[in-house]
């Protein structure tokens, strides 16, 4: 390599550090007027300054007129689409090379991972690992840690599991791909047993590790679990200055039940986002404190950001538990002049629900009817609870029959319905719809509630007596019971 062309190289390398698009531009139009251009490594360089840049365009310009071309430079195309969630882009460019007789490589197949991932094609995610496979890239951590990534994602837990396990090195990405992946199958406890582990094998967590784990004491009810993280958190300047690990704690300690300890993290975090200002709005409406997500919701505004369609949904469904029609409604009605965001189906789920729970039964079905699109499930399914909460057998039925279409195998539907009939007297169509369950081979799921004492997780069942203390527990009830009856009497 030329003195010249050595200085050149030396130069865009550092523009693509600094992101210095200007200095970029000048150095290549200096090495056109010096007639450097065919050189491999000065175009792969132009090449890799413009995608580090974002200036995917003028990347693919010079990476059209490449007279030659490796691998570095296959990749570092197909990287810089990925990176700009140009996914059919990245597609696009494999499927060349692949027809050029180019086989994929340890730094292709990563990339290509997030594209299936990004385009929700499992099927190429497959392909994708068995490739790995067949040209023996599996010892690669990169390569491993992104199939397991891929299979969490998608939730298929017992593949993930098999890449973890026969993964020789672990990094702390492939701990945090599986415990994440744990916490988005529901399985909580898994979750919290695979960061123990992480732990014993002496691998730190990281900023990445934190929310994963947090989620997973939150969602198994794990409050002295969650104050363990916290701690550690507290103890790491790097860790207590996160604004995504403070608005995780915020979410850990509204799932557990702890508001109090909720409010402390939140007024004391060092900085925020929407995000924060989102969680805590609905942690007061999980709550049943309408009064105090309005105030919060309106001091956010105040503060001069501007609520997302997440915010919007979380104020709405807190104005739903606390009662609060005529605020939610007005809010509804002002998300698109006001906030200039779209109507999702989010936001008529939680209204038709505000609607439904006191009695507006006709208001909301009227609001569903107005919609441009098919209402969702989750939109019949607040009107349907509404019916059976007021025994309102005619919008009751047709909510229904529309959730009946929509989810087929759901249960639940059926149960609501059930209710309704039973509520007013009507045995015979009982009879018919539990016959109907029974052809379509659906049973109802019983309720479920759990409490963790000392690190173990109780669960209780409807209608199940099989915990060992389960004697105790109903005779402890029962006077519960009873004292709350004499103290009305008295």
């Amino acid at each position: 390599m030329s003195q010249s062309t050595s200085r050149f190289s030396f130069i865009l390398r550092n523009c693509a550090r600094l992101n210095a698009v200007a200095q970029a531009k000048q150095a290549h139009a200096q090495i056109v007027i010096h007639g450097l251009i065919p050189h491999l490594t000065l175009v792969t360089d132009i090449l890799l300054v413009y995608c580090k840049c974002g200036l995917v365009h003028d990347a693919r310009k010079v990476f059209d007129k490449m007279t030659h071309r490796n691998m570095h430079s296959w990749n570092i195309l197909i990287a810089s689409y990925v990176h700009s969630s140009l996914h059919f882009d990245a597609i696009n460019v494999l499927n060349e090379f692949r027809g050029l007789g180019f086989l994929p490589d340890h730094y292709t197949l990563p990339q290509m991972f997030k594209v299936s991932v990004g385009i929700g094609d499992v099927y190429m995610g497959k392909r994708l690992h068995c490739w790995t496979i067949k040209l023996g890239f599996e010892g690669y951590v990169v390569v491993a840690s992104t199939v397991l990534d891929f299979y969490a994602k998608y939730g298929v837990v017992g593949d993930a599991k098999k890449v973890f396990d026969n993964m020789i090195l672990k990094d702390t990405i492939s701990w945090n791909s599986m415990i994440s992946g744990y916490g988005r199958a529901g399985l909580y406890g898994d979750a919290l047993d695979c960061f123990k582990r992480m732990l014993f094998e002496g691998v730190k967590m990281d900023i990445m590790t934190i929310p994963s784990v947090l989620n997973a004491c939150g969602g198994e009810g794990d409050l002295r679990k969650g104050k363990e993280i916290h701690c550690l958190v507290l103890k790491s300047q790097l860790f207590v200055a996160d604004v995504a690990i403070g608005n995780s704690l915020i979410d850990m300690y509204a799932k557990c039940g702890s508001l109090f300890d909720a409010e402390n993290v939140f007024r004391n975090m060092s900085s925020v986002n929407i995000v924060t200002w989102t969680t805590m709005i609905s942690c007061y409406g999980a709550h049943g404190k309408g009064e105090k997500s309005l105030a919060l919701f309106n001091k956010m505004k105040d503060c001069g950001i501007q609520p997302n369609s997440v915010t919007l949904t979380a104020i709405l469904a807190s104005c739903s538990h606390a009662g609060y029609i005529s605020e939610g409604w007005r809010i509804f009605n002002s998300i698109v002049s006001d906030y200039e965001v779209e109507l999702t189906v989010e936001h008529y789920a939680c209204v038709v629900d505000l609607l439904s729970r006191f009695g507006f039964l006709q208001e909301a079905f009227m609001l569903i009817r107005s919609m441009k699109h098919t209402a969702a499930a989750s939109i019949w399914g607040a009107l349907l609870s509404g019916c059976m909460m007021h025994k309102n057998l005619e919008i009751g039925e047709i909510a229904a029959n529309q959730l009946f279409k929509l989810e087929p195998t759901n249960p639940s539907n059926f149960i609501a319905l059930i209710g309704i009939y039973e509520s007013l007297g009507m045995l015979d169509c009982v009879s018919l719809t539990r016959e109907k369950m029974r052809d379509l081979g659906l049973t109802k799921l019983p309720g479920c509630s759990w409490i963790t004492i000392e690190g173990v997780v109780h669960k209780f069942y409807g209608g199940d007596k099989s915990h060992p203390l389960g004697l105790r527990i109903f005779e402890t009830l029962s006077a519960v019971k009873q004292a709350s009856v004499n103290c009305e009497t008295t």
